[in-house]
């Protein structure tokens, strides 16, 4: 299991929106599905499995540019709504080569909710944590637009 004590990514984030409804984004699969991918990829409903408990499992197949295909998958290992939420993460299906990433919630009061995110495993390179760390603000700015738009609807 990687050392949480030392993430490779951290960011935090402040959205203008209810922790409730951050936490939906992270959980819900039709809200996971309109933020997770960028840059021509994305996933299909039918094509993501998400049992958000303490030991469930959850897969999603990406699709990209010319055919290119992610296989994610890992486990839910902390589940406590609407505050935090610990899951691995792998493209690698058949290795055992996980990371573990955590996202906390703090209600910060009007409406208002600010999201502790680390990715922790020490399984890549730098550089690629960098990418990675570009990736996920990315999808950040995504949620935050979505729930800017739907006010937490969708």
């Amino acid at each position: 299991m990687p050392d949480e004590a030392k993430p490779d990514i951290e960011i935090i984030w402040t959205f203008e929106a209810p922790r409730e409804d951050v936490w939906r984004e992270w959980t819900e699969p039709e809200r996971f599905i309109a933020w997770y991918g960028g840059q021509g990829y994305a996933i299909a409903r039918d094509q993501i499995s998400m049992d958000v408990r303490e030991g469930g499992k959850w897969t999603a197949v990406m699709r990209g540019p010319e055919d290119h295909v992610i296989q994610w998958d890992g486990e839910y290992i902390e589940v406590d709504e609407p505050e935090k939420l610990a899951f691995t993460i792998s493209d690698q299906p058949g290795e055992d080569v996980y990371d573990l990433c955590t996202v906390v919630l703090a209600d910060l009061g009007g409406k208002r909710t600010e999201m502790r995110f680390t990715q922790a495993g020490g399984h890549m390179p730098a550089e690629s944590y960098r990418r990675a760390e570009q990736g996920w603000s990315g999808f950040f700015i995504r949620i935050a637009e979505r729930l800017q738009t739907t006010g937490g609807n969708t």
